[in-house]
């Protein structure tokens, strides 16, 4: 059975966790202590040498990092990804502007005030992420004012990259009241079926294992 190495407040692990749900992939879930400094063990790089989360390990003991390359992984042969080349561009080109344009200015900031809570210590730096992030989301709001999702039509994984920190904006600081197209958005994500929040407790939890490796 696949396991997922996970952060239960992590945006990039949830959109792996939304993603395995959607799919109806049932998984073994393994719950990692960020701030204790988990990534940061012997063990933990032994396994993964990027040294974060998320990750899968697959029943051969391959691992794969990067939130984004595990859903592109994940989506094979599924309606997440569609076939068509131009429509599967257009997936790549919006989840790289995820993390490039939203996941640093929304993601990172969210960590800091809440999960860190050293947002009075980053105030300067904060306010110039804040000001990028606000521009990303223009940019998004204004091309989904045109849409229904960020590829077109249907809902890829591109939307749940996206999807991912965006809709946590507010922890961060954001005002989303003023981007109706991007909050209509969340709305039909949230239709999506088998959707769930990030809170949802999804996978079968187990305790650290052993390598699976041969």
């Amino acid at each position: 059975m696949l396991r997922l190495y996970n952060d239960p407040d992590s945006g990039n692990s949830y959109k792996v966790n939304l993603l395995l749900t959607q799919l109806g992939i049932d998984f073994e879930r393994i719950d990692v202590d960020l701030l204790g400094g988990e990534t940061r063990t012997e063990r933990f790089r032994a396994r993964n040498p990027l040294g974060q989360v998320p990750f899968i390990e697959m029943e051969d003991g391959r691992v794969l990092a990067e939130s984004n390359a595990i859903l592109w992984f994940l989506a094979q042969d599924s309606t997440f990804l569609p076939q068509d080349r131009w429509t599967r561009a257009q997936v790549l080109q919006w989840m790289n502007f995820e993390q490039y344009r939203i996941e640093p200015n929304i993601g990172s900031l969210r960590f800091w005030i809440t999960m860190l809570g050293i947002g009075d210590q980053r105030a300067t730096e904060i306010e110039r992420r804040r000001e990028a992030g606000n521009l990303a989301l223009t940019i998004l709001d204004r091309h989904l004012a045109r849409r229904s999702f960020a590829a077109g039509e249907f809902y890829t994984i591109a939307d749940i990259a996206l999807y991912g920190y965006s809709h946590l904006a507010e922890e961060a600081g954001y005002r989303l009241d003023q981007y109706s197209a991007v909050t209509a958005w969340f709305d039909r994500i949230r239709a999506q079926p088998r959707h769930v929040p990030i809170t949802a407790e999804v996978g079968r939890v187990i305790p650290w294992p052993e390598s699976r490796a041969s």
